[in-house]
């Protein structure tokens, strides 16, 4: 897996009425106007604040952005997070980011080798899936959306556990639900799935309607998410910067996996033991975890959505690229 901040190079060509930005060798070139241009001074603030709230960049991490130039149809500016420079770029009506530029022949080329190349995924008669995931990665969120058709599907023909990435990167919300989701895994398993077909549709805001919805126990719940904070030191570590690694407070309770799986981001995908790459629409995933089975069970057969969710929480339809996580 890809690291940085921010890795995501085919996570942005969903096009719904602005500007359609296609990207080749000569550069970027607009194919279709964009319905009004918005300025480079409202560029340069779109981008900063898109940066913030929908790339979910923390409010502690230093960010700037450079001058927005007008370049082959966008705007394009040096986004700096953490002293990191990322060239990024905006649809000129502002409605469409744009994370990176690409070399369209050169990636054809690498994905079409990829796919044709087979995951070494060991076979077992029972596989082991773990999905290591922040709360609140956009990422996280949208792999977690496309796996619940997939666990419905193969039921307990899997063993499979939502682990969570040793360190968090969007603030204390998502320590505490971390620590919400853990505590529903540990006390009440059999109801984690109901909570995050509620949670993820809304995000913050919801857990208390959703914990109701799913049938958890709050009382149960609260007492584990309290004794399991002071057991791993959650909230005293955030509030000590020295423990940080790098900007980011540890979350420490899955933090033997993550050593042992050598997890840098979210999502991670662990089946049978070794990183397995998916694209995220349940019918990928449902692909690549049979591809772990001795002998797959008339399941894995199904037909499931080849449409991948979209980033970050609600219900709509995003690119499914394997590579787009948050990590450092």
């Amino acid at each position: 897996m890809k690291k940085g901040i921010l890795i995501g190079a085919l996570v942005v060509l969903l096009l719904s009425g602005a500007a359609f930005v296609a990207i080749s060798r000569t550069g970027l070139v607009r194919l279709t106007p964009g319905k009004s241009v918005i300025g480079a001074e409202a560029a340069k603030a779109k981008m900063e604040a898109f940066v913030r709230d929908g790339l979910g960049v923390p409010a502690t991490a230093e960010v700037m952005v450079s001058a927005a130039t007008e370049e082959a149809g966008v705007y394009k500016a040096t986004v700096t997070i953490q002293k990191k420079d990322y060239p990024m770029y905006l649809s000129l009506d502002g409605k469409k980011f744009f994370p990176n530029g690409m070399d369209t022949e050169v990636k054809s080329a690498e994905a079409a080798a990829a796919k044709a190349q087979p995951q070494d995924i060991p076979k077992s008669a029972k596989p082991t899936v773990q999905l290591f995931v922040m709360s609140y990665c956009p990422y996280g969120t949208q792999i977690e959306k496309g796996i619940l058709p997939v666990l419905e599907t193969l039921g307990d023909k899997i063993d499979y556990t939502l682990e969570f990435v040793s360190y968090a990167m969007h603030d204390k919300k998502e320590l505490d639900e971390n620590l919400r989701q853990y505590c529903i895994r540990i006390e009440e398993p059999s109801r984690l799935n109901a909570y995050l077909g509620c949670f993820l549709k809304k995000g913050q805001g919801t857990e208390a309607a959703c914990l109701k919805t799913a049938g958890v126990n709050v009382a149960k719940n609260a007492a584990c998410m309290k004794a399991t904070d002071t057991k791993f030191d959650i909230t005293k570590n955030f509030n000590d910067k020295s423990t940080y690694s790098g900007s980011f407070p540890p979350f420490n309770v899955d933090k033997a996996d993550n050593d042992k799986y050598a997890v840098a981001g979210s999502p991670t995908l662990v089946i049978n033991g070794v990183s397995a790459d998916s694209q995220r629409d349940p019918a990928s995933l449902l692909k690549t975890i049979c591809s772990g089975f001795d002998n797959a069970p008339a399941e894995c057969s199904k037909t499931l959505s080849t449409t991948a969710p979209a980033a970050g929480f609600g219900e709509g339809a995003g690119s499914g690229a394997s590579n787009a996580n948050c990590g450092s």
